[in-house]
Order: structure tokens, then sequence, then C-alpha cells
């Protein structure tokens, strides 16, 4: 009974196409002819693209100078998920986006009149609806333009790699020297702290201070011969000695373990110091670029034979549904 059914619906049709046969090529041609003239239209458009790696580092003294704690992160290898999400961002930032609309002059390329109301919103929906950013499967970023001009496509592509590149190191140039006066002040700070320390010990030591514990040593079994041979006039000497040693000792004591203390930290600000001078001072790339964009010789939109294909099929199905629903005898 399914089948009897089948038959008849499928007969129905095949009757009905017949029958309207007509009404539906005439539409269909129609279909056919004007989607090819709209296809030929549309200006074509050309491709170029660039596709490029992010590092996994960005500061030179971890990739270079500190590899017992950053060895993990090889500079020389192609960085992951997070930092091609980063490089997109940069990517899409208003610095980029304003450098290449100065520099290639779209709003006139892009035949957007000065005047006009909404021009900004005009040419950031262009500029957006030709340039594209995005990530691949092996996690490199592809900039894919979009011109009617084939050189302006390529120039464009080109110009954003080597923008970004630009825009990231200068971000991390701005943070590496900030960073570097901040441990530089310290350190100059710190170095003013020991030698003022320092000359705190060369007054005690012109006041005969020089080795408080042999000193004291030396001098007190001085002392107490000189009691036992009875040499007042010596005894009162090493006396003296003794009074000043007592009186200076602690703070000479003191002095010696804190400037002890303040060298040894001073030997760790000079490595961080040293690090910040090359962050600051240094570059190295934060990108790596595979392929450079050049001037496609086929254009790749728009796509006409799909247009013309897309437009005939729609048009015809579209056609025999409302006939099917308005012909009283379907």
């Amino acid at each position: 009974m399914n089948d009897q059914s089948h038959d008849i619906n499928s007969n129905g049709i095949f009757h009905f196409l017949k029958r309207r046969r007509n009404v539906l090529l005439i539409t269909s041609a129609l279909a056919f002819i004007s989607s090819i003239i709209f296809s030929l239209l549309i200006e074509d458009k050309y491709e170029s693209s660039v596709i490029l790696f992010p590092t996994t580092t960005t500061s030179v003294s971890r990739a270079l100078l500190n590899d017992e704690n950053y060895k993990e992160k090889d500079f020389l290898e192609f960085g992951e998920e997070e930092e091609a999400e980063q490089l997109i961002q940069l990517l899409n930032s208003d610095d980029i986006r304003g450098h290449i609309i100065e520099k290639f002059d779209l709003m006139n390329h892009y035949d957007i009149s000065p005047e006009a109301e909404y021009r900004q919103t005009d040419l950031y929906e262009e500029y957006k609806a030709n340039i594209d950013f995005y990530r691949t499967k092996f996690m490199s970023i592809k900039i894919e333009v979009l011109d009617t001009d084939k050189e302006y496509a390529a120039n464009i592509a080109n110009e954003i790699s080597l923008k970004v590149e630009e825009v990231r190191s200068k971000i991390l140039k701005k943070v590496a020297r900030q960073g570097l006066e901040i441990v530089e002040q310290e350190f100059n700070s710190l170095v003013a702290e020991i030698n003022r320390m320092e000359d705190t010990l060369n007054q005690i030591r012109a006041k005969g201070v020089q080795d408080y514990e042999t000193q004291v040593e030396v001098l007190s079994n001085q002392y107490g011969a000189a009691l036992v041979k009875g040499n007042n006039a010596a005894a009162a000497a090493l006396e003296n000695k003794l009074d000043t040693i007592s009186k200076y000792g602690g703070k000479y004591l003191s002095l010696v373990q804190q400037m002890e203390y303040e060298r040894e930290k001073l030997s760790d600000l000079r490595k961080v110091y040293a690090e910040a001078r090359v962050n600051a001072e240094s570059t190295i790339d934060q990108t790596f670029i595979v392929n450079k964009a050049y001037p496609s010789e086929k254009a790749s939109y728009p796509i006409r034979w799909l247009i013309v294909v897309a437009s005939t099929v729609a048009t015809f199905l579209f056609t025999m549904i409302v006939l099917i629903l308005f012909d009283p005898k379907a």
C-alpha cells in the first residue's frame, strides 16, 4: 500500500511538473540569465594572505640569559593557543586598523564619501568585510585580505604582518623600560646605601677599630700583662683603646653584618638589573612569518558559477512550491 501511494505521489508530481513546465522553465531561465548578469556586475576581488606564528616568549633575557628557569620556553619554538589568541587581539587593535586605513587611504579606496553621515562606520564595516584574521588548526595566524586591486591586497596583508610585529614590540618595550627604571632606581639606591655604610665604617676604622673580636682579645691580653708587670702607663693606654673599641665595636659589628647582607642583595639585584637592561635595549622577533603575501593571478570572489547555479535552483524550487500551494489541481 505504501509503494502504491509512493507511485501515485511520484506520478502526481511528474504530471504536475509536466503541466507547469512552461512556467517553471521560464522562471528558471529568467533566474539563470539574471544571475549571470548580476554575477558579471559584481566586481572581481583578489585574495592575498600571510601565514605567521607567534613566538613562545616575549623576554630576551628569559629566552637567552636565564635558561635554567625558562629552558622549557625556547624562543625558537612556535607559540601555542594562548599566544595565537593574543596575536589576534593585537591584529584587531585600533593601532593596526588606523595605520592601515591611513597608509592605504582606504576611505577613498573604498569609495566612501568624507561627507557621509556614517562614514566611519561604513569604513570600519568595509575594512572588516575585506580584512580578516583567524587561527588555523596548526596554531598559526592567517591574515586574509580581499581587494579589487591585487597589488593592494598583497601590500595590505604584508603591511599588517609587519605592523603587528612593531605594535607588539612597542608594547613590550614600554613595559621593559618601565621595569628597567624601577630596577635601576632600586639598584642605585642600594649602591648609595652601601657606600654610606662604607663611609661610616671608614670613620670607625679611623678611630682604631679594625677587627673588633681580634682586637678585643689581643688588647685584653696585653692589658692584663701590663697590670701584672705593674706598667701603669701601658695599662692606661691599652684601657683607652679598649674603651674606644667598646664604644664603637657594636656599631662596627652591626655595620659589617648589614653590609654583608646588602651586598648579597646587590649581587642578586645586579643580575635582575642586567636582565632588565637586555629586555629594554635588545629586541627579538615576536612572530615567524611563514608565507608572505603575493598578488593573486586569479580572482577569488565572486564564484560566478556558484551564484548562477544556486540562484537558478532556488528559483526553480521556490516557483514549484508556490505553484503547488496555489494550484487547485495540485
